[in-house]
């Protein structure tokens, strides 16, 4: 059951595409907040959406809808230090009998910073994907990630297989490899302590930059993404102030301490998952074993094991394009992506 407090508030609906108004002062568009047991509507025009607030203990987790509540649940998780919009292009052409909610992970988007000296822990990502699920009284849903938000899908996947029915992992293999090396662990563990102690040591007043600016910065940190993506994801992803844009992200989301398994681990979990996986590789993207440095091999060893022992389970497509095909080139993936919504599945539990 959700409580009252838990209710998710919903906002006006918006056209995909607009301007910085949405982001002008944090909190400013809430003041057509309406309070609902269910999110209401039934979109009929491509490219609308819905603005949604889940309240949580430290705020709220802020999301996006599309389509009618009384379609087949499917929450979508983006990547690291990116935002709900990373799905704006790609949505709009998949099934229109499904009820999309692409959600900001916390400290990221328009969703809730966690509170001051709290780090940020992998299962924090997948505790966020558990109240959201709670607040929409999902009890069955399928589940789409995009790169870190993949792996938040598998974990969460893994804990709450009875919850999962599909499961849609984009440029992911929906694991985290463990270092081989004890030391080189302990090493990784230490870094997420040391780097938040120096960030609230610093105390340093997020920077303000023109849009030109803010835009090639985004660019500048990630080759994969196009100017037009990278607009996009700075619609929800930059507040405009008197000074210029100042990114929304939490700095410590830099500091995330990870969850990780072995390959064996990993297919022992896989085993949990009730039904059936989708994953999308692009041959120019993060996960293509031959493109990729000795420190990263896991993904040859990973998908080795997925194609030999779990092959009727899973479905693994390579397409053309890079880490973020989705958004850059969403017509690529649509199609792949609907026929596996639309499947009847009969396969039974692993």
């Amino acid at each position: 059951m959700v409580t009252p407090g838990s209710q998710p508030m919903v906002v006006r609906i918006r056209p995909a595409k607009e301007l910085w108004a949405i982001n002008k002062i944090p909190g400013t568009y809430s003041e057509q907040v309406a309070l609902s047991r269910d999110i209401p509507c039934e979109h009929s025009i491509l490219g609308m959406f819905s603005e949604v607030k889940f309240p949580v203990p430290w705020g709220h987790v802020a999301a996006k809808a599309w389509g009618s509540a009384e379609g087949h649940p499917v929450l979508c998780l983006h990547g690291w230090l990116d935002n709900a919009n990373t799905f704006d292009k790609l949505i709009p052409l998949l099934p229109r009998d499904c009820y999309y909610v692409a959600m900001d992970f916390s400290g990221h988007g328009l969703s809730s910073h966690r509170p001051a000296g709290c780090p940020y822990h992998f299962l924090d990502y997948v505790s966020d994907v558990r109240r959201v699920a709670a607040a929409l009284q999902w009890r069955r849903f399928t589940l789409m990630g995009h790169s870190m938000g993949g792996a938040v899908a598998g974990m969460f996947c893994f804990l709450y297989p009875e919850m999962v029915d599909k499961l849609i992992l984009l440029e992911n293999l929906g694991f985290l490899l463990a270092p081989e090396d004890t030391e080189a662990w302990l090493e990784s563990k230490r870094l997420v302590i040391d780097r938040l102690l120096s960030l609230e040591a610093k105390q340093q007043t997020p920077r303000a930059r023109s849009p030109e600016a803010a835009l090639q910065r985004l660019l500048e940190a990630n080759r994969h993404l196009t100017a037009e993506g990278g607009a996009i994801l700075l619609q929800r992803g930059a507040t405009e102030t008197p000074a210029g844009l100042v990114f929304n992200r939490d700095m410590r989301v830099r500091t995330q301490s990870r969850e990780s398994f072995t390959v064996e681990q990993c297919v022992k979990l896989l085993q949990k998952i009730q039904d059936r996986v989708l994953i999308i590789v692009a041959q120019d993207g993060l996960l293509v074993p031959y493109k990729l440095d000795t420190r990263n091999h896991f993904v040859k060893d990973l998908r080795k094991a997925f194609e030999s022992t779990l092959k009727e389970h899973i479905q693994l497509i390579e397409v053309p394009g890079s880490h973020f095909v989705h958004l850059n080139k969403p017509e690529v993936v649509s199609g792949i992506i609907s026929n596996f919504l639309t499947a009847q599945n009969t396969r039974a539990r692993l």
